[in-house]
């Protein structure tokens, strides 16, 4: 290739690489911003005087964009950058497509379209784990797996009371092979892995035998025990019970992960109430997706963001407002519901305002970074021609 050729193509590439990221970007936020509204009209919150279409498949597909559009669009991006193979972003670009045609009114091809991404996922899976077998990988590709199950259950029609505890499972256990490769080097008690093993396995049986009406409370206990078991495991043996006492980046993440696990703890106790018939399915799903997983969202998306999107960010106090935020929407939704029942609504209005205020925190740390970023810059080359 001739350096004309060259200079043409890079620029060429550039593009193209930016046209992706706003793609990526576009659907992701999509996903997002149509699940958090399905939620908030589920939980009473008006959002217009006049019927709007997306709106309405936003409130029935509500599971299905925030875990399988969102969170299968943001963690396939996550493992397609990390395995460095084109083909894996036909995961991410699948998920958030299923979220756009869902909201279009095409249901039945949205279903079949996250049962393909998910099977991409589940290969891109099995890629890192041959290029590195270890336990935080293996359980990557079981949650992948988990992810493709509940998925194709969607589709099909079959094991429907195992669609939604697959779902989350596939959150769960991508979260708890993130901690184990965070803190791999940590030194455990020598049964540690094997209890891991069992709450987790507890957790996945539990979600398969909720398929049978016969095994809807066996199920139900049996996944509430692992989600239980798992907060107890975390809570004992996560590194963030030390670096709570650190400075910086690593208190506010261990801040982010200790509540966090309280919250998982409160969903398996809800959820093993849920099975047994009394009313704490409310409890059960949002303690679990909105304590636990939004938790861990924003304790690692400081860290994440800069190695998946290339974008520096300056950490600062303005990163614990919507960590705040999000826990005391939760508590007044979950606690103060059962009382009275405007708590509910408020409670899911300031979920929004969390993760929006979230959104506008990172959009601040990655301005402010690149300002001193620059700022450094002048400043060395004043000094150096001076």
């Amino acid at each position: 290739m001739t350096p004309r050729r060259r200079a043409t193509a890079k620029p060429a590439a550039s593009h193209a690489l930016r046209a992706s990221r706003a793609l990526f970007a576009l659907l992701v936020f999509a996903a997002l911003a149509a699940g958090v509204a399905g939620g908030l009209l589920r939980a009473g919150v008006a959002l217009g005087d006049k019927p709007v279409p997306w709106l309405a498949q936003a409130v029935v597909a509500h599971a299905f964009l925030m875990v399988c559009a969102f969170f299968g669009a943001v963690i396939g991006i996550e493992r397609a950058v990390a395995v460095k193979r084109r083909w894996a972003f036909a995961a991410p670009l699948g998920a958030g497509l299923a979220g756009v045609l869902v909201l279009a009114g095409l249901p039945d091809a949205a279903a079949w379209l996250a049962v393909g991404a998910a099977a991409v996922f589940v290969a891109v899976n099995g890629v890192v784990v041959t290029r590195q077998r270890a336990a935080h990988t293996v359980l990557l590709l079981v949650a992948a797996l988990a992810l493709w199950a509940g998925s194709l259950g969607h589709a099909t029609g079959w094991l429907q009371g195992a669609v939604l505890p697959l779902w989350l499972a596939f959150l769960v256990l991508t979260i708890a092979a993130e901690r184990l490769e965070m803190t791999r080097l940590t030194r455990r008690p020598p049964g540690a892995a094997a209890a891991l093993h069992a709450v987790l396995a507890l957790m996945l049986g539990g979600a398969l035998l909720s398929a049978a009406p016969a095994g809807s409370l066996a199920g139900g206990v049996a996944y509430g025990l692992g989600l239980l078991g798992l907060a107890l495991w975390l809570m004992c043996f996560d590194i963030a019970r030390r670096t709570v006492r650190a400075p910086g980046l690593p208190r506010y993440m261990a801040l982010c992960l200790l509540p966090g696990y309280g919250w998982l703890a409160v969903a398996g106790v809800a959820w093993m109430a849920m099975a047994a018939g009394l009313p704490a399915r409310d409890m059960a799903l949002h303690a679990l997706a909105l304590g636990f997983v939004f938790s861990m969202v924003f304790g690692h998306a400081p860290v994440i963001l800069p190695a998946v999107a290339g974008v520096r960010l300056q950490f600062g106090r303005a990163f614990y407002l919507p960590l705040l935020l999000l826990h005391l929407s939760l508590a007044l939704r979950l606690f103060g519901a059962p009382l009275d029942g405007r708590w509910l609504g408020l409670g899911a209005t300031l979920h929004g305002v969390a993760l929006a205020s979230f959104m506008l925190t990172l959009a601040g740390a990655a301005l402010a970074w690149r300002i001193r970023h620059h700022a450094q810059e002048a400043h060395h080359e004043h000094a150096v021609h001076h």
